[in-house]
């Protein structure tokens, strides 16, 4: 649940060039198309991200340029506070005539969606902790309608989000007045405050920072939690409430508190009494059709120490479908048993259709930070794709450590590699190459699922991922799945308490409170700051869904901005970069995407992985895109507002882009 800034110091050892986009093509002739909306934040409740738009297309992507910007001031919020930059990664909704999207300080705008011109403003007034653990966030919000009034009227058409400081809002979509209806038995209408589940070490250690998954009548939120930080951390909890009252209905543990669950009886000694987390802190899926809640869990605290805990501590790292009313368990699937290596779920399940022997079977598809992808049939949890209980490596250093000896494994294969060899080490020279062998050779390396140890043991992939949060996309037309992937390594320490130096305290060490060590978290880089695998680091990849193949992988981000920072020279090789943020793919036979660490939005052939188009953005886009039709003309959205932990540049732009218009 963490990301990491990486060094950019590289060598200059070859130039590239980038590819560059055709722009000699005839401009086409445009396609009618109608007004369609973008209504949740994936664009529909399970999160497929596929838009039936097809006026921008292969032919004519060239001629995008951009309609409008919208610089919303979230900058000049943020600096007035004590909080640093924090990152904008929402994706915005278009309903009916409105384009709406809230900023990292939980502030909901509404804009034009033909010229970007602010219609109206909500602003919570959410505080912010100085203690910086956790970066306050809104990656979006959820629309509903009201079934029991009528279109003219207040809060016929809603939008829910939640905050970083626990509140929940509900507010009418066309006018930013709170509905007066909802949140009244606490006193406060259009508003009320979930209970954090118990005392808190700071202000913000639990937070909301996804929109609800909409399921009918009732909105599920999961929560963020700083992580990592003590055994005892609070509760993951999911929550549901009531759209139309704010009413809590139900709530799940994905710890199981109560000994008549079956899934306490994985956690041996009742350690399930004792520890928090387990929370979904990614994106929730719901299937109102079928009255379902789709649930992606972390891993239990504290993280990388497990020997109070000991079990498989299910409902933890999990797939979980509820039943959307009552909360109650459907089925669920574990991806990591007893984690230690922070390989929590960190996308949103992918809700679509998929042929499976020879019948359309409905399906979830979830994506993991191990780099595999898993598809099951969602109504019953069977796998549509063999999954293999494998034997992995065994032998903890730790007193009292229990590991598992088996993990699950996709028949599909891996997208990012799981053991890593000598012959694997990369460099810009000789030297750097030798140093990363060097370097590999010092920390334990049994491949995939080391365990943590006080020497460091190497992770591919890394905490980070594999795939993160940004998920991916899939076009139901070809049943092509498009994901971005990272591929650098990572080194797991173990720092033993009593042979702690705060003096030489690594920026990426996490205290664990209640055990007897800290975890330090850093990538396996060579002196030259690049990492030691071959590029491309960031990579976007094409899958067919129907039988598993990988259809096509290509690099994802130029180093050109981040050569040009280490050693003053842009040498634009296209070796992919660090990444957040996910892609949308079209019915014009596109996905587009910018996530990467060199500012820029791209386009690609879904069915090939060729790069179409790119385009330099005012700051980075770690956020995931959107697409809507208004008046006929097509629009392509993006939030630009930069990541600290990839070094983007840092912005408050909401950027909209159409197809040329003619002489």
């Amino acid at each position: 649940m963490l990301h990491y800034r990486v060094s950019a110091l590289l060598v200059v050892g070859a130039l590239g060039l980038l590819g560059a986009c055709d722009t000699t093509t005839t401009p086409t002739d445009r396609i009618a198309v109608k007004h369609t909306e973008w209504p949740q934040y994936g664009r529909d409740h399970g999160g497929e991200r596929f838009s039936e738009l097809n006026q921008i297309n292969k032919a004519n992507v060239h001629e995008l340029e951009v309609a409008w910007i919208h610089k919303a001031g979230e900058l000049d919020a943020i600096r007035s506070g004590e909080q640093p930059f924090n990152p904008w990664q929402a994706t915005p909704l278009l309903l009916d005539d409105t384009l709406l999207s809230c900023t990292p300080t939980g502030r909901v705008i509404a804009l034009d969606p033909r010229t970007g011109e602010e219609r109206w403003t909500f602003d919570p007034q959410v505080t912010f902790s100085s203690f910086g653990h956790s970066f306050v966030k809104c990656r979006g919000v959820s629309s509903y309608i009201h079934p029991e009034k009528q279109q003219n009227e207040h809060c016929y058409r809603r939008i829910i989000w939640g905050t970083a400081d626990l509140r929940v809002f509900a507010l009418d979509a066309r006018t930013g007045e709170r509905c007066d209806d909802f949140g009244v038995e606490d006193g406060t209408p259009g508003e009320i405050q979930f209970d954090a589940g118990g005392p808190l070490d700071f202000q913000d250690e639990v937070q909301i920072h996804a929109p609800p998954a909409m399921a009918g009548n009732v909105a599920v939120f999961g929560s963020t939690l700083a992580d990592m930080l003590r055994i005892a951390a609070p509760s993951g909890m999911i929550r549901a409430i009531d759209a139309r009252s704010g009413e809590l209905l139900w709530t799940f543990d994905p710890v199981p508190r109560d000994s008549n669950d079956p899934a306490a009886a994985t956690w041996e000694d009742n350690s399930n009494l004792r520890v928090g987390a387990g929370n979904a802190w990614s994106l929730l899926s719901a299937d109102p059709e079928n009255g379902l809640v789709f649930v992606p869990t972390t891993s239990p605290s504290a993280d990388l120490l497990g020997h109070y805990r000991t079990g498989d501590n299910r409902y933890t790292d999990s797939l979980v479908a509820l039943a959307a009313e009552t909360g109650e368990v459907v089925w669920h699937f574990q991806f990591v048993h007893h984690d230690l290596w922070d390989y929590d779920l960190p996308s949103q399940p992918i809700l679509t259709d998929i042929e499976h022997e020879g019948k359309i079977t409905p399906a979830v598809i979830q994506l993991t930070k191990q780099g595999m992808v898993f598809a099951f049939n969602r109504l019953t949890g069977e796998p549509l794709f063999p999954i293999e209980e494998r034997p992995v490596p065994q032998g903890s250093e730790i007193d009292g450590e229990v590991l598992s000896p088996t993990q699950p494994f996709s028949s599909i294969p891996s997208l990012v590699d799981h053991h890593l060899t000598e012959e694997d080490m990369w460099g810009f020279t000789f030297w750097d190459r030798n140093a990363c062998i060097d370097a590999l050779n010092s920390y334990r390396n049994e491949g995939i699922y080391t365990p943590p140890s006080v020497k460091g043991s190497v992770r591919m992939p890394a905490s980070a991922g594999g795939m993160n949060w940004g998920g991916g996309a899939v076009d139901p037309t070809s049943a092509t799945l498009v994901v971005p992937t990272l591929h650098m390594p990572q080194i797991h320490r173990l720092i033993p308490r009593a042979e702690f130096d705060p003096e030489n305290a690594s920026p990426f060490l996490f205290p664990m409170d209640d055990t007897d060590y800290l975890a330090e978290f850093i990538f396996l880089v060579s002196p030259l700051g690049a990492p030691c695998t071959a590029p491309p680091w960031g990579r976007l990849s094409g899958i067919d869904m129907t039988t598993g193949e990988l259809l096509w992988q290509v690099p994802l981000g130029s180093v050109e901005r981040l050569a040009k920072q280490a050693v003053g020279i842009p040498v634009p090789l296209e070796y992919g970069t660090p990444m957040a943020g996910g892609p949308v793919a079209t019915a014009g036979g596109l996905t587009f995407i910018a996530a990467s660490a060199d500012d820029k939005f791209r386009a690609f052939d879904t069915l090939t992985g060729e790069k179409l188009w790119e385009t330099k953005l005012p700051a980075g886009g770690q956020a995931t895109p959107m697409t809507y039709a208004i008046d006929e003309t097509q629009y392509l959205v993006i939030v630009a507002g930069g990541h600290p932990y990839y070094g983007t540049a840092q912005g408050d732009y909401i950027i909209a882009y159409t197809l040329k218009q003619g002489d």
